[in-house]
């Protein structure tokens, strides 16, 4: 009896652990998607967004005063837009995931640059501003586990032509 109990739970095991490998991927790169398509569209519609204050005094900061918060909000929720468009669709999804890691590396550059305004205690009590970068950690850990399956569409269809 336990030994057909073990080969029910290894039957049912595999079969979600096989969907899961199947379409776990095509699943982060659309979720990932929705997050920067929503967090992006929010950023045209002015006071929508809770991160629209820190995201424009950064981009301010790093473009010495040349981009002002009036102008970069945009900017910034067209690349996120486009991110998210890219993602979802998996379009261009190299240059969508090289403008990603551009987008987080900014994303990020307030926690050194406004310690006062990300922290309540640095470095370890971030502020709600501080944790919604913190949270970015996984956002770029996705956007790496779908950057290392650009190559394999590429492979299968140079398989399927050179079989022909």
């Amino acid at each position: 009896m336990i030994t057909s109990i073990t080969q029910r739970f290894n039957q049912i095991d595999k079969a979600i652990t096989g969907w899961m490998n199947e379409y776990g991927i095509s699943i982060l790169r659309v979720s990932l998607g929705i997050i920067f398509l929503w967090f992006g569209f929010l950023k045209f519609f002015p006071g929508s967004s809770p991160a629209e204050q820190l995201a424009t005094k950064t981009i301010s900061f790093l473009t010495c005063g040349i981009i002002k918060p009036a102008v970069s909000i945009y900017l910034l929720a067209t690349m996120e837009t486009l991110i998210g468009l890219g993602l979802i669709f998996r379009i261009f999804l190299r240059t969508t995931l090289l403008i990603l890691f551009f987008q987080m590396l900014g994303t990020v550059t307030p926690l050194f640059l406004f310690p006062g305004e990300t922290f309540t205690l640095f470095p370890v009590s971030p502020t709600l501003e501080g944790q919604y970068i913190i949270k970015n950690i996984v956002l770029v850990s996705a956007g790496i586990v779908i950057g290392s399956t650009v190559r394999k569409k590429e492979e299968r269809i140079s398989k399927e032509r050179i079989s022909k």
